[in-house]
């Protein structure tokens, strides 16, 4: 009888032993599931930062950032020079955008060929808006990246919802961002690591 007892002990135990060794497995493979999803979907507190935002914190925020088409190059270069810049949306009469005009093609339209900067009309070197690579204020950095990248350059003209153009931005503050986002992005996974917790989105 105390045989047959001990036996059937054993097995509940075993059984026991196998269901609990099952549920911890499960357990563990749904705890690595949740975190890689996790850090698919990882982001700063903040949220994503739009093109508006970066804007805001551009070095053309606070400055014309605009040049009419009619006038002569030697201007650019002083506005240039004077706010240290590469880079100035064209825009005709009325406001309009009609391109813009960067250091490139100041070099290679009118140093490289000899052309007088003072004889030489803004809308003759300016790369013109059917050519133009433009953000809008909802783009997310990434986005605004891979338009630059993509196009090679490396100023976009920020438009609103209307289409008119409000701001301007530069491969510069486009790299800030990245780089602030990867900083708060190891923060956050060496806090995960060290048991402190993570910050994750849906």
């Amino acid at each position: 009888m105390l045989s047959r007892i001990s036996s059937t002990v054993v097995r509940q135990c075993a059984n026991t032993l196998k269901t609990t060794n099952v549920a911890s497995s499960s357990n563990l493979l749904k705890k690595k599931n949740l975190f890689h999803q996790q850090c698919r979907t990882l982001a700063t507190p903040a949220g994503p930062v739009s093109a508006n935002d970066l804007w805001k914190r551009s070095c053309y925020f606070e400055m014309d950032f605009t040049i009419n088409e009619e006038s002569m190059v030697d201007e650019v270069v002083n506005r240039f020079s004077a706010y240290d810049i590469g880079c100035l949306v064209t825009v005709d009469s009325s406001e309009n955008i009609t391109g813009v005009i960067s250091e490139r093609d100041l070099i290679h339209k009118v140093a490289l060929l000899g052309n007088n900067p003072k004889e030489t009309q803004v809308k003759e070197i300016a790369t013109t808006s059917a050519n133009l690579v433009t953000a809008s204020i909802h783009d997310e950095v990434d986005e605004c990246m891979e338009k630059l990248l993509t196009a090679n350059i490396r100023h976009l003209p920020l438009l609103d919802e209307s289409g008119h153009v409000i701001g301007m931005l530069s491969i510069k503050d486009l790299c800030r961002a990245v780089v602030a986002e990867q900083e708060v992005a190891i923060q956050m996974l060496s806090d995960f690591a060290a048991g402190k917790g993570g910050h994750f989105t849906d």
